[in-house]
């Protein structure tokens, strides 16, 4: 029962966190502690159950986690709300939150070797990352517009067509860089994207205005990682941890 209230603690703090994230790609530092403090409850319980093991686990747990998601913050491959909600799940979850749910015993695939909870997680949040681009492939065929966003079926998994007259929506950027070139406009593929400003934004509507582009162009939404984050820990408490079980089905 108490592993079920764990999760069950850990998941408002991050839908929330999913939210704020959507909004405004940022997450409030203040949420953090106040989700340790909801779970310390549990914790204390713990390790007044299970005593050293149990410590020795949480220990490892966050060391390992800390260190992990460091090295990825210093190479810029990773923010610091997401760093931040996995150290907290560490010791919210060291290890994993085994129990029987509506008769059925989770997580579904097991615990795997490394009973390390928050690793899972985030190898679980890796893989949901195809949800984005699924997403986005989805959105793009409902699309009126979709007779032209065909002509280029490879960028409907990584972006979408917008009205050059709403470019100044946040967290986007232009998929595509434009360039004068003896009186018309050229385009080619950025695979980083172009950052919008007030600038460039006019260039685009005074280029779509003489008819040099279409009045629709390509941009890529920037990616909320916490979204894969929170649907790699439902994942890792229902199912477990679904790298290892690719691979073990791999191998078999």
């Amino acid at each position: 029962m108490i592993e079920l209230l764990k999760v069950l603690v850990c998941a408002p703090f991050l839908i929330y966190a999913c939210y704020s994230d959507i909004k405004s790609r940022r997450v409030t530092n203040r949420l953090w502690p106040k989700m340790l403090g909801a779970g310390a409850i549990f914790m204390l319980y713990d390790a007044y159950r299970f005593g050293i093991p149990y410590i020795k686990w949480t220990a490892i747990s966050f060391i390992l986690i800390f260190t992990f998601v460091y090295i990825l913050f210093y190479l810029n491959a990773f923010g610091g709300a997401d760093a931040k909600v996995l150290m907290v799940i560490s010791l919210i979850l060291p290890i994993y939150p085994a129990m029987e749910l509506f008769g059925r015993q989770l997580p579904i695939f097991g615990i795997p070797p490394l009973n390390l909870f928050t690793f899972s997680v985030f190898g679980n949040s890796v893989i949901l990352t195809i949800i984005v681009p699924i997403g986005l492939f989805l959105y793009n065929m409902t699309q009126p517009s979709l007779k032209e966003t065909l002509k280029k079926p490879h960028y409907m998994f990584v972006g979408y067509r917008t009205p050059v007259s709403k470019l100044d929506k946040p967290h986007i950027r232009l998929m595509e860089a434009f360039e004068e070139v003896d009186d018309e406009v050229r385009n080619k593929f950025t695979t980083s994207g172009t950052k919008l400003d007030d600038e460039s934004i006019s260039r685009l509507q005074e280029y779509a205005e003489k008819g040099l582009i279409d009045e629709r162009v390509w941009v890529t939404p920037g990616l909320p990682f916490m979204i894969p984050i929170t649907a790699g820990f439902i994942a890792a408490v229902v199912y477990g941890d679904l790298i290892f079980q690719l691979t073990l089905n791999f191998l078999l």
